[in-house]
């Protein structure tokens, strides 16, 4: 089986979605999951509390400030 590309997120990673519905919300990193087609989902809490599956590939990760 290929490697696939979970777009190197990890569970806690603050992150912004770049593509697709949620484009332009943020949030953190919850749940990664891989569908049965192989692509890899994530699950993204937002700040207020709201949750959203979205794609990993169409997120990137923000750099905390130290």
């Amino acid at each position: 089986m290929p490697s696939i590309n979970n777009g190197n997120v990890a569970d806690g990673d603050d992150c912004r979605v770049i593509a697709g519905t949620h484009k332009g919300k943020s949030g953190t990193v919850r749940d990664i999951n891989t569908s049965a087609g192989g692509h890899v989902t994530i699950t993204v809490v937002q700040p207020n509390g709201d949750r959203f599956k979205t794609l990993a590939r169409n997120v990137t990760v923000v750099p905390r400030p130290r």
